[in-house]
């Protein structure tokens, strides 16, 4: 599906991972990764949940050791005992050849497998990759052959770069170590293949922390192959910076039609909610209008009209509501995620913003007559005054949710014998 303004998205093969399909003739997908130690079940099987539960469709975990190798089938069936189907990747690096094939149960375990390129040894490289991809195969597992700036191949880097020195037109360094990235990924891939694996099981990756950097990569991978991509910045950083940064770069490229996978890789801060990347990623994809996840609230800055604090305070209720809301939603009332709801601060833009939302409420502003309209598909539906706005508001939220996605008929409530539509001036 192609939206206005946003490129048809660059065509790749479908890659299934778990049940949850990756390419271009499916929606862009969410993913995350968790921070727990993977050898304590219950610390990750909380945190898959947690991230599962905040929409994180596939969920990456650490491999790194013995202990962690052997916990995952006994987090993977105390996940499906549970009934979350969410698929589960094992991260690997340096030692995956070893733990994959040391430990079969977690190999069959695991829904993917993600491999770095730059880290599967120096000596003997193509070997331990080549023993990663059998299991892969024997397993019958899609891998994410996922390049990284901070360890790139250097030998292949070295060799690009000596290469790059003796030509009559040397590019600068930075084009080159994007060169050697995207050429890591392809051959790579070309290697894999060549072992046996399908085209249509690989995923490809390649991961910096700058934005014009993630830009330019990707642009120029996604010119090579027809592999799905996963994009992400890595270490993105903790906060704003993180979350401004990925979606600087994630939007430009997602506008382009290019990228089947997203990870905002945020670091959180102390004791945090691992669950905000998840709701990033999820927000730029709602931004762009590629996919829906809850429903919006539209909400003014505020400014010197608006003085109080209140219309703050009830945008921010609105949308914790929403939030608490969405999991019953989501099964009762199919679509609710695309729910426009707007809370206006003052006259100015208030009533205009609500008319265009599904439903909206305009607050009085510094001076303004103590009334707040309510507009139901763009008219007037009713007036609200005094001290429980937010109660009644909530109640014509429910209403309208349960008319028009309850398919009970029309979208438009019907106001109650004590709450008449208040009568345009």
């Amino acid at each position: 599906m192609q939206h206005y303004g946003v490129a048809p998205r660059r065509r790749t093969v479908t890659v299934d991972v778990g049940g949850v399909k990756i390419g271009s003739a499916h929606p862009v997908v969410v993913q995350s990764m968790t921070n727990t130690d993977t050898a304590d079940v219950q610390a990750t099987v909380a945190q898959i949940k947690q991230l599962a539960d905040a929409g994180s469709e596939i969920v990456r975990i650490t491999v790194n050791n013995d202990e962690a190798a052997q916990a995952v089938p006994a987090i993977v069936r105390k996940l499906r005992a549970d009934g979350y189907t969410t698929p589960i990747v094992g991260d690997f690096h340096y030692n995956g050849h070893l733990l994959l094939t040391r430990y079969p149960e977690c190999a069959e375990a695991l829904d993917k497998y993600r491999i770095n390129p730059g880290n599967v040894g120096t000596k003997r490289q193509d070997e331990n990759f080549r023993t990663i991809i059998e299991q892969a195969i024997k397993y019958g597992k899609p891998v994410r052959i996922g390049v990284n700036w901070g360890s790139l191949d250097q030998q292949l880097l070295t060799e690009m770069m000596d290469e790059n020195a003796r030509s009559a037109d040397p590019q600068p360094a930075r084009t080159v170590m994007i060169l050697a990235m995207i050429e890591s990924a392809l051959r790579s891939a070309r290697f894999a293949e060549e072992c046996g694996l399908g085209h249509d099981r690989i995923v490809i990756s390649a991961k910096v922390s700058a934005v014009q950097d993630l830009v330019e990569v990707y642009q120029r991978l996604a010119k090579e192959c027809d592999y799905p991509l996963h994009l992400g910045l890595t270490e993105a950083g903790m906060g704003m910076k993180g979350i401004v940064a990925s979606t600087a770069g994630l939007a430009i490229l997602l506008q382009q039609g290019i990228g089947d996978t997203i990870r905002v890789s945020l670091t959180p801060s102390p004791g945090g909610d691992r669950t905000e990347e998840v709701q990033v990623a999820q927000q730029i994809l709602q931004s762009l209008g590629l996919r829906s996840f809850m429903p919006q609230v539209t909400s003014c800055p505020g400014c010197g009209r608006t003085t109080s604090t209140y219309f703050q305070e009830l945008a921010d209720r609105v949308q914790q509501y929403l939030r608490e809301q969405m999991p019953v939603w989501r099964t009762a009332y199919p679509g609710v995620e695309d729910l426009h709801v707007a809370v206006m601060g003052c006259v100015v833009n208030g009533p205009g913003e609500s008319k265009h939302a599904d439903i909206g409420i305009s607050l009085p502003g510094t001076f303004e007559e103590p009334v707040a309209p309510v507009f139901v598909d763009g008219a007037l539906y009713t007036t609200l005054r005094g001290d429980h706005i937010f109660e009644e508001f909530k109640q014509i939220l429910d209403e309208y949710v349960a008319r028009r996605y309850g398919g009970a008929g029309s979208a438009r409530p019907t106001p109650s014998d004590d709450r008449q539509p208040a009568r345009a001036e």
